[in-house]
């Protein structure tokens, strides 16, 4: 995956991408051909000219891995908090209903933590941590599971009317009734 739980490369991958220009770096030095460098790489052509014209400015050293282009700005810790605030629900924090949106994370982030978010940088700091937008389960809350399941048992199958018919038909539009 390119860009894994949605905010960018993980180290592993910025690591292996340092590497292979570190490699085109050496075969500059040796003076080799940009296209034989791009093939022998297996990368794009013009990613081999910039990494040279970067290589010729700073040499090895403009070719490293300056990191991540932005760190979170919530750490692990401060996460883990939001998480427990978020499992409070809604209805803890003063909301009616039990629907968590991007704004209302937004708005605990700034209660908590005292940092202003904007409503897709939750999106992406909730997609990096490995949470998924949800759809919740329209239940009521004060529904009573076992009266729906007595219905489902006992009133549900009278209602419920067959869709096939009792008797045998014919697979024929024209002819119903034809042996």
């Amino acid at each position: 995956m390119r860009y894994a739980q949605g905010g960018g490369l993980t180290a592993e991958r910025q690591q292996f991408r340092e590497e292979v220009r570190l490699k085109a770096a050496e075969r500059f030095a040796q003076g080799e051909a940009t296209s034989v460098i791009a093939k022998v790489l297996r990368v794009n052509v013009r990613s081999v000219q910039r990494w040279r014209q970067k290589w010729e400015e700073g040499g090895p050293r403009a070719l490293r891995s300056r990191g991540p282009a932005s760190l979170p700005r919530l750490s692990q810790e401060q996460f883990a908090q939001l998480e427990a605030e978020l499992a409070k629900g809604p209805a803890a924090h003063g909301w009616e209903d039990q629907r968590w949106t991007l704004a209302r994370i937004k708005t605990v982030i700034g209660r908590c933590f005292h940092m202003a978010y904007t409503i897709q940088g939750v999106r992406k700091l909730l997609a990096r941590n490995g949470w998924s937008w949800q759809v919740p389960a329209r239940r009521a809350m004060e529904r009573d599971d076992e009266t729906v399941a007595g219905w489902v048992k006992e009133v549900w199958p009278c209602a419920e009317v067959s869709r096939r018919p009792v008797e045998p038909g014919s697979s024929s539009r024209t002819k119903p009734d034809s042996p």
